[in-house]
Parts: structure tokens; C-alpha cells; sequence
């Protein structure tokens, strides 16, 4: 068997197992089974099959069992973990994945030692560099190489487990309640576990983050809620099979709190969603801006300087925006508010370093102690490197991002390091040094909030980045819907919860996914005029025009003549083609705005599909009064005067628009006038431009029988087209 055949074999018996088809999953696992040699999970197959056929048989007979639906939710549950195990089991055989190979050849790990020698080392790590400082750094290398060896050692048996015993959860959670363990050792074993759940579901393993979440350290139980959320986004319905398992995350919901963090997060990953948007915009758009006007960028300042001395011109600022940069870095600075990964497109190309070869290297919280960036910047806290310290406190990079701009960093020579630091004046590092600022930095890195997005960020990284990314499931390139999952459905059903996840798609422009979270609160009765006006919104982004309709309507009545609504309601109509009720609504703008420029045309355009043309003229030549070289005003003008008889007024609204930028259309249209009024060279010759703009005759004979009908309504004899349209060349 291959890895492929190995997974299809798989999915089909998971895809039997959630479709509660067990007797049919039992006998595919079998087979499946069968290419195994592990003798424990046969013997638990058969087990399973004979507990199942003699409940078969106890239902056939009628008799009563209250504990059979108990049972049969274990046998499921086990079914599923027997078919995980055996799957796991066959591809350590064969594939050359990285988790596969460390669990074929454990020998390939310094030492092989359990959790609880490990956290004896880990937790002595403290004491150890007590010393050494003591001692001027005495045996620093030995210090460090052994707890960082020993953290990737913890990090790669837990990812490498998929399946906890007794003991070994027992030793987890002694590592959960030490109050020595340092922090970032635990940060790193938090990210193992997780990774481990997403090869494989087990069921100590959630057990334990839901523990972690309990943990006083925000590194700590932020990273958690990110873990769990991940792997109940993975396993929605498997975790109905323990009731345990459901019983324990059902409790959190009578902690708004809770429900709040678990929003947030799902919100994160959602906007983590949009990174791949966000760096092409900043490849394509920022940086580019910011580059062309670089001379703009060298003349702002953006610090504190004294008035007299450093008076800007203030000619630099109205260039800056006048470039259109201004408007760039607001942008930016609004994503990075938003918490958006605005600097994946800037690090994307720093994660070469060797640091970054090893898996857990890209988990771990960032450090000035570790070797990897003693070995590059050394120990000396100059001013340098205090500035430095306070850029890498802050919550503004992940830490992967903070390991990238050290490496990077070091990796210039001493004269370019002075001059980027450099650009920062006297007084801009004075101000950045104060000490209310150095703190509010780090107050800011140490929220919540920050520290998941962070997280979330460096999972980011490692999964688009990292170079054994093919071997991991990457959940941001798959459909996040948190709010259907089984487990969550009741923990995120507040109103507001949902508007603000429903909210974040409207705002990204996911009119599919906003509308199903909006049409919830819709059906509950939790809605609004402004939930009504998105939702109708949306149906108009998805060309659904009635039910759109229907939408706006409710919101007219919630909230009434408010004009955003009126003037969706007239749009959607005129889409619909029924221009009395766009109409309707188009006049009750006018009432409003009488010169709103959209609604005087919009208005006229539905009258002239009325064919009430001298109405129409009389908005089009209000438009035309109010607005200079109304181009779509002359348009109007030329077609209503055309149709409408008055055709040396047509002409002359057509020559204004050919000694403008003309349109295939324009031509065509002064075409059919002048052959109206008699100048048939002159049509011949507009004609020919209006077929070389169409791009080739077939289009422009599309375009020419629209409008076939007027040209006879014009007193064109039928018989004269077909020779007019071989006058052309």
C-alpha cells in the first residue's frame, strides 16, 4: 500500500463512522486492519464486533437495554481510534514524513527520556543560569545546549505520541501545575500537544488543554484556547462521542467571558484568512507607493522634533497627499490595528536562517537567552540592543518575525546597524525609551488579545513557510465555520457574538458567509434594521434581487426613509427591471438629495426604459446643468433625443461626446442619427469606427441589431440596412 491508498482507505471508513454506518465501518477496518501486525488493536476490533452483534441481536428480541445508546457512542468512539491507529501504523512503514520518521526511528532524538525527566531538567534551567551569571557566564554553551536540547527533545516525542497513556498524561499535567517550569518551555509543550492533536485525535490530550486554559500565565492559557479551538474546528463531530469531553466544554458556557475569548479567537483565524489579500496588497500596492516616493518618505518626519529647528515645509505633506501614500499608510496602519498580519510579506523571505530547520524553533516564545541569538547578538545590553529589546517586547511582531529580525539584524554590517537605528532621532529614542512608554509596550504584548493573534500569526508562518509545510494540515487554507460546529453551536449563539463575526465578513466582503450568519439572527428574532439593510446587501452582492428586496423592506419599516436603504431598494428593482417601483424609490430620494448626481441619472435611466423620453430629458438636463462634461448626461441626451425625434439635438450632443472619449456606442449611436438626417457617408464613416472600437464585425453587428428596431421607428426602410452595413470598411 501507498500513503495514498492508506488515506482513501481511511477517509472512506471516517466518512462511514460520521454517517453512523457501523456495521459497514467494521468491516472496511478489517480489511484495513488486516495489513497491519499490531495483534492489540485486532483483538479490540473483535471485541467491538462482538459487542455490536450481540446488541444487534438484544434489539432484534425487543429487549430493553438504557445503556445502549451509551454503548453505542463508545463503539464508535472506539471504532474511530482503532481505524486513527492503524492508519498511523501503516504509514510509519512507509512515508518519508517527518512525524513518521521520528516515531519509526526514535534514535534519531539525542536521548529518549519521559515528561517527568524532562521537566526536572527544564525546571533546574533557572537555577542554572542564577549561576552562570554569577560566574560572568561561566559554562553558558553547556547550560544552554542542554536545556534547548532538551526542549526539542519534549517537543518532538509530544508532537510524535499521537497517543497518551495514563502515566504520560499524569507527568503533562505536572508539568501544567509547575510552578517552575519556565514559561517558554511550557509555551513550546502547549504547541506540541496541539500539533500532536492535529495528526491525531486523543482524547487526554483536549483533556489537558481544556485543563491548560485554567492556567494563570496568559502565554500559557492563550496558546491553549487557540489549541482547542483548532482541534474542535478539526474534530466537530468526534467530540460528541465522549460525553465527558462535551460535559467539560459545556460548563464554559455560562462564562461570557469565555465565549467572548472563543469569538475573538475565531475571528483571528478568520483574518489570518485574509494574509495572502493583505501581502499581495503590500507587494503590489504599498510598497510600491512607498518606494516610488521615497524622496516624500526621506523629507517626512514622523517624531518629535523642535518647531524652530526642524520646521518641515509643509509642501512635503500636501505631496504626501497628494501621492496617494498618505492613503497607503493609513491603510496599513488600519489593518495592523484591526490586528491583520501586515508583516508576513516583509519576513516571508527571512526564514532561511537555520533556526528556522527545526520544527519547534518556530513555537517557541521568542528569547534574548537563546543561543541562536547570543551566538548572533551577543549578550552586551548596549543602547542598541536596548532599543532593541523594547522593538522585541513589544506586540507587534510574532515571535518567529522577532527571531527573523535578530538574524537579519546581525547579519549587517555595524555601520548599516548604526544608520537604521540612526534614523530614529536623539529625541525619538529618548521619548521611545521612556520608561510609561517602554511599559505600555510591553502592557500591550502581554494582552490577551495580542498574545493569541500573535500565536495564531506563528502558526501562520509554519504552516505557508516552514520547509516541511507539505506534511502538515494548513486549516487557513480550508472553510473556518465555528459557529455550526456541534460543540461551540450553543457557546457562540449570543447576538452579539455572531454580529461580530458576521460583521468581520461583511466588512471583508464575504457576502455568502456574513449572509448565513445574518439570516440566523434573522430566524432567532434577533435582528435589526441594520442587520436587515446587510442582509439585503449581501443578497444584492449575490444577485438575488427579490429576496434582497424583501430584506430592505423590513429595514425600511425598522428604521423608515433612511436613504442608504431607499436607494438599495431602487437599485435592486431597476436590476429586476420593474422601474415604477425603482421609480418609487428613486423619487423618494430625490426628495432627499435633490441633486444627487446617481439619483438624477438612475432616475432618468429608468424613464427612458418607460420610453418616456421627454421626462427623461428634463433629468438629464438637470444632470447635465449640475455636473461639467457629464459624459453619461450626453449619452442620455443623444439616445432620448434620438428616439424621441429631435434629432439635430441629438447630433449635437453626439458631437460633443466624439470630440471627448468616445465609446464603440457613441459611435454607432451618431451613426444612426446622421443616417437619419440624411448624411450617409457621414453614418458609413462612423459606423466603420464604431465596428474598429467593437474589436471585429461579429461584435459590432451584436451591438448594431439592438438597435434595429429604432432605426425603422426613424423611418430607416428595412430593405436599406443590409446595403448600409456593406458600406462599411
Amino acid at each position: 500500500m501507498n500513503e495514498q491508498s492508506i488515506q482513501k482507505q481511511y477517509n472512506q471508513i471516517v466518512s462511514l463512522l460520521e454517517d453512523k454506518r457501523l456495521k459497514e465501518a467494521l468491516v472496511q477496518l478489517d480489511a484495513f486492519l488486516y495489513n497491519s501486525n499490531d495483534w492489540t488493536l485486532r483483538n479490540r476490533l473483535e471485541q467491538i464486533q462482538t459487542s455490536y452483534q450481540y446488541m444487534l441481536q438484544y434489539m432484534k428480541l425487543g429487549m430493553k437495554d438504557p445503556e445502549r445508546h451509551k454503548l453505542y457512542r463508545q463503539l464508535l468512539a472506539d471504532t474511530w481510534e482503532i481505524a486513527d491507529q492503524t492508519r498511523i501504523l501503516l504509514l510509519d512503514e512507509i512515508s518519508t514524513h517527518y512525524y513518521h520518521s521520528l516515531r519509526r526511528n526514535p534514535n534519531q532524538l539525542p536521548k529518549a527520556y519521559d515528561l517527568s525527566a524532562q521537566q526536572r531538567i527544564l525546571e533546574g534551567f533557572s537555577d542554572e543560569m542564577a549561576v552562570s551569571q554569577l560566574a560572568n557566564y561561566q559554562g553558558l554553551d553547556a547550560i544552554l545546549k542542554r536545556h534547548e536540547e532538551t526542549h526539542q527533545v519534549m517537543f518532538l516525542t509530544t508532537w510524535s505520541n499521537n497517543n497518551w497513556t495514563l502515566e504520560e498524561f499524569a507527568q503533562a499535567e505536572d508539568m501544567l501545575r509547575s510552578e517552575t517550569l519556565p514559561i517558554n518551555d511550557l509555551c513550546l509543550f502547549v504547541s506540541a500537544v496541539t500539533l500532536s492533536l492535529m495528526e491525531c485525535f486523543d482524547e487526554r490530550k483536549i483533556n489537558w488543554l481544556l485543563d491548560g486554559l485554567r492556567h494563570t500565565h496568559p502565554q500559557i492559557n492563550q496558546r491553549a484556547l487557540v489549541g482547542l479551538v483548532i482541534t474542535l474546528h478539526l474534530y466537530p463531530t468526534r467530540i460528541t462521542l465522549y460525553p465527558e469531553l462535551e460535559a467539560r466544554i459545556s460548563l464554559f458556557r455560562e462564562d461570557p467571558d469565555f465565549s467572548k475569548q472563543v469569538n475573538r479567537v475565531y475571528i483571528q483565524l478568520l483574518r489570518s484568512q485574509e494574509t495572502e489579500k493583505i501581502d499581495k496588497k503590500m507587494r503590489e500596492e504599498i510598497i510600491p507607493e512607498m518606494m516610488r516616493n521615497v524622496n516624500i518618505m526621506r523629507n517626512m518626519k514622523f517624531g518629535f522634533e523642535e518647531t524652530d529647528e526642524n520646521d518641515r515645509n509643509p509642501d512635503w505633506e500636501q505631496a504626501f497627499e497628494q501621492s496617494g501614500l498618505g492613503d497607503k499608510i493609513r491603510e496599513m496602519n488600519d489593518l495592523q490595528l484591526e490586528g491583520a498580519d501586515v508583516y508576513m510579506s516583509t519576513f516571508a523571505q527571512l526564514k532561511g536562517y537555520p533556526f528556522f530547520r527545526e520544527p519547534h524553533n518556530w513555537f517557541y516564545p521568542f528569547d534574548r537567552m537563546h543561543s541562536s541569538i547570543i551566538h548572533q547578538v551577543g549578550l552586551n545590553q548596549t543602547s542598541e540592543s536596548s532599543v532593541l529589546s523594547i522593538i522585541l517586547q513589544s506586540g507587534f511582531f510574532c515571535n518567529s518575525d522577532k527571531y527573523s529580525f535578530c538574524f537579519t539584524i546581525a547579519q549587517l554590517p555595524q555601520g548599516q546597524r548604526d544608520m537604521m537605528l540612526s534614523q530614529m532621532t536623539p529625541q525619538d529614542q529618548s521619548d521611545f525609551m521612556e520608561e510609561k512608554n517602554s511599559a505600555s509596550l510591553k502592557q500591550y504584548a502581554e494582552r490577551p488579545d495580542v498574545i493569541s493573534n500573535q500565536y495564531i500569526h506563528d502558526l501562520y508562518r509554519f504552516f505557508k513557510l516552514s520547509q516541511r509545510r507539505n506534511e502538515f494540515h494548513n486549516i487557513f487554507q480550508e472553510e473556518i465555520a465555528l459557529h455550526r460546529n456541534p460543540v461551540l453551536k450553543e457557546l457562540l449563539s449570543a447576538p452579539e457574538l455572531l454580529v461580530a463575526v458576521a460583521d468581520f465578513h461583511f466588512r471583508k466582503e464575504h457576502p455568502a458567509e456574513a449572509l448565513e450568519l445574518y439570516r440566523i439572527l434573522i430566524d432567532r428574532k434577533q435582528a435589526n434594521a441594520d442587520i436587515f439593510q446587510k442582509t439585503g446587501f449581501c443578497l444584492q452582492k449575490e444577485k438575488r434581487y427579490q429576496e434582497a428586496v424583501d430584506a430592505y423592506l423590513k429595514a425600511d419599516m425598522l428604521k423608515p426613509d433612511h436613504l442608504w436603504t431607499l436607494r438599495h431598494l431602487a437599485t435592486c428593482y431597476r436590476q429586476m427591471k420593474k422601474f415604477d417601483a425603482a421609480l418609487e424609490y428613486y423619487h423618494r430620494v430625490e426628495t432627499i438629495q435633490p441633486e444627487n448626481h446617481n439619483v438624477l441619472f438612475y432616475t432618468a435611466s429608468c424613464l427612458a426604459e418607460q420610453k418616456r423620453y421627454e421626462d427623461a430629458l428634463q433629468y438629464f438636463f438637470k444632470l447635465d446643468f449640475l455636473e461639467n462634461n457629464c459624459m453619461k448626461a450626453w449619452r442620455g441626451i443623444g439616445w432620448c433625443s434620438f428616439v424621441s425625434g429631435k434629432h439635430e439635438q441629438a447630433m449635437k450632443y453626439y458631437d460633443k461626446l466624439l470630440a471627448s472619449k468616445p465609446l464603440a456606442t457613441d459611435y454607432l449611436n451618431a451613426g444612426h442619427v446622421a443616417w437619419v438626417l440624411g448624411n450617409i457617408e457621414k453614418a458609413a464613416g462612423l459606423y466603420g469606427k464604431a465596428m474598429a472600437e467593437s474589436g471585429s464585425k461579429d461584435a459590432f453587428l451584436e451591438i448594431f441589431d439592438r438597435d434595429r428596431n429604432s432605426l425603422l421607428k426613424q423611418g430607416i426602410a428595412a430593405e436599406e440596412i443590409p446595403l448600409m452595413l456593406d458600406m462599411i470598411e
